[in-house]
C-alpha cells in the first residue's frame, strides 16, 4: 500500500485509478494524515437472493401505505424548496 499527498492524487489520479484496477490500495493524505483510500472495486459484489429482494420491495410498499392525517405532500415539497 502507498501513502500520497493530496495533489500528488490529484495530479496522477488516472494512474492511481489504474494502480486500483490492478488490485493495489493507495493511501492519500492531507497534513500528514490519512483521509481517503483508492482501493479496488470487489470483484464479484454481494447480491441478493430472490428472498431479500422480496422482502425489501414488501417493505418499501409497506411504508408507502403508511397515512399521514394532517400532512400534504404538496407543501411538504414546497417548503423543501424554500
Amino acid at each position: 500500500m502507498q501513502a500520497i499527498g493530496l495533489f500528488q492524487a490529484k495530479t496522477h489520479l488516472s494512474e492511481y485509478v489504474a494502480r486500483a484496477e490492478a488490485g493495489e490500495e493507495v493511501v492519500i493524505m492531507r497534513h500528514n494524515k490519512a483521509v481517503a483510500k483508492i482501493v479496488p472495486m470487489e470483484k464479484n459484489p454481494r447480491s441478493f437472493d430472490l428472498r431479500e429482494r422480496a422482502a425489501a420491495i414488501e417493505a418499501l410498499l409497506a411504508f408507502k401505505r403508511i397515512e399521514m392525517p394532517g400532512v400534504d405532500l404538496k407543501s411538504l415539497i414546497e417548503e423543501g424548496r424554500e
